[in-house]
């Protein structure tokens, strides 16, 4: 997966996010637990007017069947998965596993953004394998709550 990409093909959106990102780590700082950033994400977001599900849950499957579910922190605008973390590093582990879901639920574009370094940490992720109308995870159109599988 090429993950040397602009930000214009990832869409004003990612900006958005990781500019409401920006101000919580400029207020907070590090330091504190994953969920304590998602709270005040949260925050922002719904102060910019973004829209989101927080901790949406997903399903996991297996040769057709599901076998578990797995929760994102953040759907955002119905097309973006955006993971946190409260951790020194990012690791190439989190960037692997970031990438994973992305092909598991058939998502196009996601953000790992980290705040337990110094300096907030982001990568912006696209799904190179992502095939619109298809696969595990999809969204309807007619209804933004709406999973098609």
């Amino acid at each position: 997966m090429n993950l040397k990409r602009t930000a214009e093909e990832f869409g004003d959106c990612t900006s958005s996010i990781i500019g409401c990102a920006m101000r919580v780590h400029s207020t907070l700082g590090n330091g504190f637990q994953e969920v304590i950033y998602q709270r005040a994400l949260e925050i922002e977001f719904r102060n910019e007017d973004i829209s989101f599900q927080r901790e949406m849950e997903m399903p996991i499957f297996y040769q057709g069947q599901q076998i578990g579910t797995r929760r994102v922190d953040f759907f955002v605008e119905n097309q973006i998965m955006v993971e946190l973390k409260a951790i020194i590093n990012l690791e190439a582990v989190h960037l692997a596993q970031a990438i994973n879901y992305l092909e598991a639920y058939n998502v196009k574009t996601g953000l790992l953004i980290n705040f337990g370094s110094q300096s907030l940490q982001f990568k912006r992720l696209l799904n190179n394998k992502f095939k619109a109308n298809s696969g595990v995870f999809g969204i309807n159109s007619n209804s933004k709550n709406s999973l098609i599988q």
